[in-house]
């Protein structure tokens, strides 16, 4: 067996109504000013309104930062830090979304007062080397598994730039399905697909690829799989709901430590250009980046088929039946099944191809090698 390292967040609650106890989990860790990131439809929706009261209870100061956006931008960042530093603040939580938590990430960070490094100076990999305040991390969706991974994604004037280090590694997560019920359909589709992608690309990863993330991706996707449509469907199902707030995290926790490649790195340019949710981004490339790498990856993707298919895997090319029943689970959805249907533009795929190959870091993962003219034909096929 080759050698491999492996890391994740240290402490992990998983049960329904568990949120409910954050302020009791914050002071048992000493904080005594505490603030939250979250975005404004979190408040919109009542989803801290049983939490807050704790904080009294537990005679911990805390402020709200709620002005998180999707794809969040360095500006946002800052401005988050800012008020982290005016208010003293010795413990982050990251509540709600990807975008929340991998905000909240970067505050603990760089908000720490013994900190001298600013966001510039960590994009990459193993850059941010100093201490972080202490990191709590409440998903409200089943997708990124932001809550137990080293990285933070950020919009720059560029496009978008990560953060990974260890140092970004929460100190607990809380996977409570009460604070995902009534999510739209399509917000849980979406983030459900990511989440899967999530499993597939650290189970097929060129680099980094080891048993401990391959159980983790095989569970995880089983869970994902099994429950995505119920999920969608009866979306009060706290049974469904539970098992995809796990899945995403056995996922987040797969690749963090044996990376994702093509579909990110395809997906990405589809944000930044044309604002679509990252989750839908995947998706939308999702087959024809399974194909491409068909050559490559064939005996994979046949090891995975049982997974998704259980009893109903039938003799014959297992690896075909893979990515024809993703297909059927993206159309059962009722997501958009091509990029024309999403608002991208033809005339725009050579661009996108282009945004594309800068994302080097994914790319150097996938088990084929993709060129700009791959990029580009891949989009098309999607298109």
């Amino acid at each position: 067996m080759q050698g491999f390292t492996f890391s994740s967040t240290a402490h992990l609650i998983c049960a329904t109504g568990s949120a409910a106890g954050l302020a009791e989990q914050c002071a048992s860790r000493g904080a005594r000013r505490v603030l939250l990131v979250t975005d404004a439809g979190i408040l919109k929706h009542g989803l801290l309104d049983d939490v807050l009261p704790g904080f009294a209870s537990a005679d911990i100061e805390y402020a709200v930062y709620s002005d998180v956006l999707a794809d969040p931008a360095e500006a946002l960042v800052l401005a988050a830090t800012e008020q982290a530093r005016r208010m003293n603040a010795d413990l982050i939580v990251g509540f709600g979304g990807g975008s929340s938590m991998d905000t909240a990430k970067l505050v603990a960070y760089l908000a720490h007062p013994a900190q001298r490094q600013g966001l510039s100076d960590i994009y990459g990999v193993n850059q941010a080397t100093g201490p972080r305040l202490p990191l709590i991390q409440v998903p409200t969706t089943a997708g990124t598994g932001s809550e137990v991974t080293p990285i933070s994604i950020v919009t720059t004037a560029t496009g978008k730039s990560g953060v990974v280090a260890n140092q970004l590694l929460p100190d607990l997560a809380i996977l409570d399905a009460q604070l995902t019920i009534g999510l739209p359909g399509p917000v849980t589709a979406a983030t459900g697909i990511d989440a899967m992608v999530h499993a597939i690309e650290a189970y097929t990863s060129k680099h980094r690829k080891n048993p401990l993330s391959d159980l983790l991706a095989r569970e995880a996707l089983r869970l994902l799989s099994t429950n995505l449509e119920r999920a969608v469907n009866t979306p009060h199902d706290l049974e469904a709901r539970q098992a995809m707030l796990l899945g995403a995290c056995l996922a987040g926790q797969a690749f963090a430590n044996a990376p994702v490649a093509a579909v990110h790195a395809l997906a990405y340019p589809l944000g930044v250009s044309f604002h679509l949710p990252h989750g839908l981004s995947n998706a939308l490339v999702l087959q024809q980046v399974l194909r491409f790498n068909l050559s490559a990856a064939q005996g994979l993707y046949a090891e995975l088929a049982p997974v998704v298919l259980g009893e109903r895997l039938q003799s014959g090319d297992a690896a075909q039946q893979f990515i024809d029943e993703l297909l059927r689970l993206h159309q059962a959805t009722g997501l958009p099944l091509r990029l024309s249907d999403a608002g991208v533009t033809r005339e725009s795929l050579p661009e996108l191809a282009r945004s594309a190959m800068l994302q080097q870091r994914l790319l150097v993962n996938n088990p084929r090698e993709v060129s700009e003219a791959d990029a580009l034909a891949i989009y098309t096929a999607a298109f």
